[in-house]
């Protein structure tokens, strides 16, 4: 009976025991079960960069630990975030600042890891130029640069080419000339036409930018009027037999020459016949010449020996308007030297010949009682004279 029984009781304590061992097990294989972390490694290239260009990011020393990682998420900083396979990818940064990068591994076995990096993206000048929108020939042009400014306060520093179609430094490259480094340019213009330059900025970092600019240079407008007058000229000479006197003058300088009068008179002499002078003209220039022998006056009217030259239209007259030019000056050139009016431009040469002096000695040895004679030129010469006053443009 006892053993009988002591049989049953082992029997129930073996089955108590296996489902107390079976409890524990299970709880021991629970507490068995943990997940294993990978290890970042983030790696960028390069750390500083200007705006706009491209940082690259490497994570391939990543370490899963156990297994394999299976995603990468990026987030670089600028609001931008990015999920590859692969540890290496890049991310192009527009804007400036300082950029924290962040970098997630995940492995098969759940398990994550970060690893972070600093990225500085230096910004780029901003150009404030300013020059103005009407300029005419002769202006001087303000050209400012002085509001540029650079985002991270340093200064600047400036390099203007102000004429892209002039080689100033003689090198033979007209787009690398430096004809100022100052903020502000004052560029003086003396013809109409269209320039094109160049302003480049640059920070203590090297970020550059360049602005080309187009100056568009107009011509200046004057209403022309054209003025009459005489311009008198006159000598009072004395010449003996077989002299000759010359005077020159420049009555078209600046003026249109329409016409001349020369009036050569000789002072009477007491004794007959008159003397013989001749007076002659030339316009070197035009190549223009001409003489007149003197011709014996109404004695009974009291009138002298004289010659006279002349000469009427000797260029048209000038149109009253409005003309367009890049100067004064270079307007009255174009009034003055035009084709068909520039007659009587240059020099003038006046000359009077003492051809002979009458009476001659009656009896050779004798004294000649008449050597010379005094003698008066007078010029008028009629001119057109231009009178420019300058007018805005409507």
């Amino acid at each position: 009976m006892w053993g009988l029984m002591s049989g049953r009781t082992v029997r129930s304590l073996l089955m108590v025991g296996l489902m107390i061992c079976s409890s524990f097990v299970a709880g021991c294989t629970g507490a068995l079960d943990f997940t294993v972390d990978p290890r970042a490694n983030l790696a960028a290239y390069p750390l500083l960069i200007q705006e706009g260009e491209t940082v690259t990011f490497d994570a391939r020393d990543s370490d899963p630990i156990e297994g394999v990682i299976t995603e990468y998420i990026w987030d670089f900083g600028d609001g931008q975030t990015a999920e590859t396979t692969t540890g290496f990818t890049s991310h192009r940064y527009p804007t400036f600042g300082i950029f924290t990068v962040e970098l997630t591994v995940i492995n098969d076995q759940g398990g994550e890891d970060q690893a972070t990096t600093t990225v500085n993206v230096n910004g780029a000048p901003v150009l404030n130029l300013t020059y103005p929108d009407s300029i005419r020939s002769g202006d001087s042009v303000r050209l400012d640069a002085s509001n540029s400014v650079d985002p991270e306060g340093d200064e600047l520093n400036f390099e203007w080419d102000l004429n892209l179609g002039e080689d100033s430094n003689g090198d033979g490259d007209m787009r690398n000339d430096i004809d100022s480094t100052e903020s502000t340019v004052l560029l003086p213009t003396n013809r109409s036409g269209t320039i094109q330059g160049s302003l480049t900025a640059t920070d203590s970092s090297d970020a550059m930018v360049k602005q080309f600019f187009t100056l568009e240079i107009n011509t200046r407008r004057y209403e022309v009027t054209w003025e009459s007058k005489e311009i008198e000229y006159s000598w009072d000479e004395y010449l003996d037999q077989g002299q000759q006197w010359e005077g020159n003058i420049t009555p078209g300088e600046a003026s249109r020459v329409t016409a001349f009068l020369g009036v050569l008179e000789l002072q009477q002499d007491v004794l007959a016949p008159e003397d013989n002078f001749t007076l002659s003209i030339l316009i070197v220039d035009d190549g223009y010449e001409k003489s007149a022998q003197t011709e014996e006056g109404n004695i009974t009217a009291n009138e002298s020996t004289s010659a006279s030259l002349s000469a009427d239209t000797m260029n048209p007259a000038g149109e009253d308007g409005i003309y367009d030019s890049d100067s004064e000056e270079a307007l009255l050139q174009q009034l003055l030297t035009a084709s068909g009016n520039r007659s009587g431009q240059g020099t003038w040469v006046w000359s009077v010949f003492a051809q002979q002096a009458d009476p001659d000695p009656l009896f050779e040895g004798m004294p000649d009682l008449d050597e010379g004679n005094d003698w008066t030129l007078t010029v008028t010469v009629t001119v057109l004279i231009p009178k420019l006053t300058e007018i805005a443009y409507e």
